[in-house]
């Protein structure tokens, strides 16, 4: 009886499945994964991304009008509001550099500086029905976008102590313009605009540099190609564009002009639009 059960011990037990038996290194296996279309599991939901040195770092002056800017809108759509983290996680990178922290160390840091903004977001838009989520949360997105609440989140993706090793320097690369893009990218979403202090994107900072020129429109690959020495969005979230299913385009828009957020959320093209060109 003993000897019957052990025969079998050295024969691997198969369950049926395309990949069962290959290995996820080989590129012919992986490209066998994309052969369905995705679903879109929130295709009429925006996202924003509010900006934290461009607005909440201002204070009240900057964030009161856009707060209620946000929350008549939230009427007439559904908002998923992503938070950035500002100038206090500039200043936790710049310590934890100095002390020789790993870059998944200073991403679980800044994290936490975009949590507490989150959560002065959504303290602001409670007359509106917002609520915030933590991302473990997520899978509850549309019973609250569905009830008419706006959903405030963090901008920081969870990468943590997985951040993986930045090209250049030791600040992490995934930061909350990255995280924000991802939710837009995984969920299917309608939009993805960014909300700055800029009127868009030019081809250098406008506030070192009065001579820099607006790009009202652009495609991702001519930015990378240009490699432009500054960018009003992440590096990471242009790269990504590339390769997404559902994000192959983002809006960014001045928050500190009135009106200028619920035109883009209306589909109007204010600001810069960088999308990526079928070749």
């Amino acid at each position: 009886m003993a000897e019957s059960l052990l025969s079998g011990q050295g024969a691997p037990k198969h369950v049926a499945s395309r990949f069962a038996a290959q290995t996820l290194a080989s590129t012919g296996v992986l490209q066998a994964t994309d052969d369905t279309a995705v679903v879109a599991i929130l295709p009429d939901a925006n996202v924003v991304k509010i900006g934290a040195q461009s607005l909440i770092d201002r204070g009240r002056t900057a964030v009161y009008p856009l707060v209620e800017e946000l929350g008549a809108a939230a009427r007439e759509h559904k908002l998923i509001i992503g938070v950035g983290a500002g100038t206090r996680a500039r200043h936790v990178y710049d310590l934890g550099a100095d002390l020789g922290l790993p870059t998944g160390l200073l991403a679980i840091l800044g994290a936490g500086i975009s949590e507490q903004n989150a959560l002065m977001i959504s303290t602001l838009m409670g007359k509106y029905n917002a609520i915030r989520i933590p991302k473990e949360q997520f899978d509850e997105l549309p019973m609250y976008l569905a009830s008419g609440s706006p959903v405030v989140i963090t901008g920081m993706p969870s990468y943590h102590w997985w951040e993986p090793p930045p090209r250049i320097g030791r600040v992490p690369e995934h930061r909350t313009d990255s995280g924000v893009y991802l939710v837009a990218e995984v969920f299917g979403c309608r939009s993805m605009i960014y909300i700055k202090d800029e009127d868009g994107l030019y081809t250098d900072d406008p506030k070192k540099n009065p001579r820099a020129e607006f790009i009202p429109e652009i495609s991702a690959q001519e930015l990378i190609e240009r490699d432009l020495d500054d960018l009003v969005v992440e590096r990471r979230v242009i790269e990504m564009m590339l390769t997404a299913r559902f994000a192959r385009k983002i809006q960014i828009v001045n928050g500190l002009k009135p009106g200028v957020v619920t035109r883009a959320l209306r589909g109007e093209h204010v600001g810069t639009v960088i999308y990526v060109a079928d070749r």
